[in-house]
């Protein structure tokens, strides 16, 4: 799944990941879960209006792995685009979609799809 980093200022960032995606990834009755941030591995806990109107992650960890993505990459943008990638139960990887040579992405007539290479 594509989700995007989110702004809250005063250098808290973190993640929003979307009703949609949150419908179809995560489990209703999971309140923690592992993220796997280049060689580092954290636990975020999920907050109870994760799934109604508030489908973002934050965690002091994430925020200092982020901003040191969106100062690697050399980016003002607002928001960065990463790879939210299943990897056991719980569990996903998180990568930048642009330096990710497991995505491509392809070509459709509706909204973007992106096609993992396995």
């Amino acid at each position: 799944m594509v989700v995007k980093t989110q702004s809250k200022g005063h250098g808290l960032t973190g993640l929003h990941v979307g009703a949609s995606n949150v419908r179809r990834y995560f489990p209703k009755d999971a309140s923690v879960i592992e993220l796997q941030l280049d060689h580092l591995q954290i636990q975020c806990g999920l907050e109870p209006n994760f799934w109604q109107d508030r489908p973002e992650i934050h965690d002091p960890r994430l925020n200092a792995w982020l901003e040191s993505k969106r100062m690697k990459e050399k980016t003002n943008q607002s928001s960065i685009l990463l790879a939210m990638i299943p990897s056991g139960k719980n569990s996903y990887r998180l990568q930048p979609v642009s330096s990710s040579p497991q995505l491509r992405t392809k070509a459709v007539t509706g909204p973007i799809a992106l096609e993992l290479i396995g």
